[in-house]
């Protein structure tokens, strides 16, 4: 199976100067998860996902209308491509721990996005409809890479007298 096959389609991107507000609205009325950020040429730029925006919100000092979306946005993204076989896309979203790609083509313009939502949808879950080349072994060892425990090492100093 290809991405194509399961991608969500067609997809919904923003501009680094997208105002936060606005991006927090696409999101909303879309149901969206994560906003794929492009430059004028249409390319991808980066991506911008509702966690981004929480945090962002909750550590700065500024309305969501005067914080632009290019503030905030990861420029490190990882990408397929329609024609990826859809193990290979899921492979990545484990290794790399991420729950969304952005699908775009050859010259790096989005064409939709791939979610684990897609991924679930689309695998052997409901064996009655024997749909789909994902068994939900390798579906759930992929979920298990992704929600792995991250555990964050905290240093402190600790004065001795």
């Amino acid at each position: 199976m290809k991405v194509r096959d399961a991608m969500t389609q067609p997809t919904l991107c923003c501009t680094a100067d997208t105002n936060v507000g606005a991006a927090v609205e696409l999101l909303w009325v879309r149901n969206f998860g994560m906003l794929p950020v492009v430059g004028n040429d249409r390319k991808l730029l980066g991506v911008v996902t509702d966690r981004d925006i929480c945090i962002a919100m909750g550590t700065r000092n500024r309305l969501a209308r005067e914080l632009t979306v290019g503030e905030i946005a990861a420029q490190r993204v990882f990408t397929c491509t329609p024609d990826d076989e859809i193990h290979e896309a899921l492979q990545t979203m484990a290794e790399k721990q991420v729950r969304r790609l952005p699908v775009v083509s050859r010259e790096g313009v989005p064409q939709g996005v791939l979610s684990m939502g897609d991924i679930i949808t689309h695998g052997d879950l409901n064996e009655w409809e024997r749909c789909c080349e994902l068994s939900s072994e390798e579906i759930i060892r992929s979920l298990k890479k992704i929600y792995g425990q991250k555990l964050s090492v905290i240093h402190t100093n600790t004065a001795t007298a």
